[in-house]
């Protein structure tokens, strides 16, 4: 049996198949996609020509300490694909996204790509999404409000702004993220649609619709994937 981490490595290596010669793809940011950009870095010593965009800074000095070329979103036209992580997979593949911090960017490149192959292991899998706090990531002017609006009109009576150490964590664009506990989220499109209509919220984690692969590892050491 596959340890948590060992699950984490096979699907990041298993995944870098997925990166063609020529190709401009985006890659995400968190702990699965640690190991697919080490895999790729192996090819791209190997000969493998590519061109990425990174969702966060983070990812893109890994990236680029590995040889991995890397362009700024606005200066491609379109991706190929894009590969990233997530925090929950429902049965519908919506996902919660955004516990590393990097949602807004990653739903940016997401957009950006023809398909988005996400990578998780098994314990990611869920029914109902929800048992994740959903991150909600916020201008910092009167961010207090919004966790008001939130808690008032949506109904979530856990919010809490995300520290890092004694500090409040500040996302790659400047901005805060309010971890909403819901516990489940029964709707999550109609959630998604009423978080954007409050006024201070930049995005959320919830990415709807937008995943056309996931693929698990287990345990066990297999690979399943799902397709929309």
């Amino acid at each position: 049996m596959l340890n948590a981490t060992d699950i984490k490595k096979k699907v990041g290596e298993y995944a870098a198949q997925y990166v063609e010669n020529g190709a401009t793809v985006g890659l995400g940011t968190g702990s699965t996609v640690f190991w697919l950009l080490q895999e790729l870095g192996n090819r791209v010593k190997a000969g493998l020509e590519f061109t990425a965009v990174a969702t966060s800074q983070q990812t893109r000095k890994i990236g680029t300490e590995l040889g991995i070329r890397f362009k700024d979103l606005n200066d491609i036209d379109s991706l190929a694909l894009t590969i990233d992580g997530a925090d929950e997979a429902d049965a519908h593949m919506h996902l919660i996204k955004g516990g590393g911090g990097a949602l807004l960017r990653e739903k940016m490149v997401a957009a950006a790509g023809k398909k988005l192959i996400i990578i998780v292991d098994e314990s990611k899998i869920v029914t109902t999404l929800g048992k994740f706090p959903l991150p909600v990531e916020v201008i910092p002017f009167g961010w207090k409000q919004v966790q008001k609006h939130i808690a008032q009109g949506i109904g979530c009576d856990n919010i809490v702004l995300r520290a890092a150490g004694n500090d409040t964590f500040i996302t790659d664009e400047g901005n805060y993220i309010l971890d909403c506990h819901f516990k489940a989220i029964e709707d999550p499109a109609t959630m998604n649609t009423a978080l954007h209509a409050i006024p201070g919220v930049v995005e959320t984690g919830l990415f709807i619709n937008m995943a056309t692969t996931i693929i698990t590892g287990t345990a066990n050491g297999d690979i399943q994937k799902r397709e929309r």
